[in-house]
């Protein structure tokens, strides 16, 4: 399982002009799922995000986690596309990845994976044409892979 994480003041998620997830400050997570993962590379994945310190402290060192933020919760996006493949040719092959029906119940695994950690998780829609709007801070994008293959 992959994930993109940026640090946010703000994001929200619309679905056909409505609002489907939001939040305040927090994380906003990308994620996506490879043919062969699992329940435990959800579970890794939500924990890495969790435990994520690249908030600031008051010293200005990025040393607080999510549950250090008062109001900070999680907007979780399903994204296939993070196993896009370019290594041959400039049209992404997506065989990567994982087929929809198993990956949308590692997604839900994952977000309620999240929760259990305490953390506010607000999603989109999966398998949905999505727009995603964030307002980046800092800017801060960390890359996550349970594979640990970057």
């Amino acid at each position: 399982m992959r994930a993109v994480v940026q640090r946010a003041l703000g994001a929200r998620v619309e679905v056909g002009g409505q609002v489907v997830g939001a939040i305040e400050r927090g994380l906003v997570a990308f994620v996506g799922a490879a043919k062969d993962d699992d329940d435990a590379d959800a579970d890794h994945v939500a924990s890495k995000i969790a435990g994520l310190r690249v908030f600031s402290d008051d010293a200005g060192k990025m040393s607080r986690a999510l549950a250090d933020v008062r109001g900070g919760g999680v907007l979780a996006i399903s994204q296939f596309t993070l196993f896009g493949d370019v290594r041959r040719g400039l049209r992404p092959s997506f065989d990567g990845a994982m087929e929809p029906v198993r990956a949308e119940a590692l997604y839900d695994r994952f977000v309620a994976a999240l929760r259990a950690r305490g953390l506010t998780v607000a999603t989109g829609r999966f398998r949905a044409d999505m727009r995603v709007f964030v307002e980046n801070d800092g800017p801060v994008t960390i890359l996550i892979d349970s594979k640990r293959t970057f």
